[in-house]
């Protein structure tokens, strides 16, 4: 039986920031799905997704990110993802997502919203 994830939603003016603990595998992203799409749902102009608590990542993991990322291009938000443990940030790498993703290493530091549309 698998361990349930804890994903904690914090919302700060126009910025919401998800923070899951815990392994993001094909059992729990559902959970993390849900999590993202109603933190989406009220179209924040920056979503940050935390995972530095997430040790673990699999395939399902990352196209759960994925649709959070289409989500939030369709709201005109900006998502950033930060705090990657070394193992998480290389899934990332080797499927070069992370020249997709906005990576920063901390959520310490200022995440500026650009009004640049691509």
């Amino acid at each position: 039986m698998s361990e349930e994830m804890q994903v904690d939603v914090n919302r700060d003016g126009d910025t919401v920031v998800v923070v899951p603990n815990g392994e993001v595998d094909l059992s729990r992203s559902p959970k993390l799905r849900t999590v993202l799409r109603e933190a989406q749902s009220s179209k924040p102009k920056r979503v940050i997704i935390d995972l530095g608590g997430v040790d673990y990542m699999d395939s399902s993991g990352v196209a759960t990110l994925v649709e959070a990322f289409q989500i939030a291009r369709r709201n005109n938000s900006k998502m950033v993802l930060c705090a990657l443990t070394d193992r998480v940030r290389s899934i990332f790498e080797i499927a070069r997502l992370d020249t997709v993703f906005t990576i920063v290493p901390s959520r310490g530091g200022r995440i500026r919203v650009s009004s640049r549309r691509p």
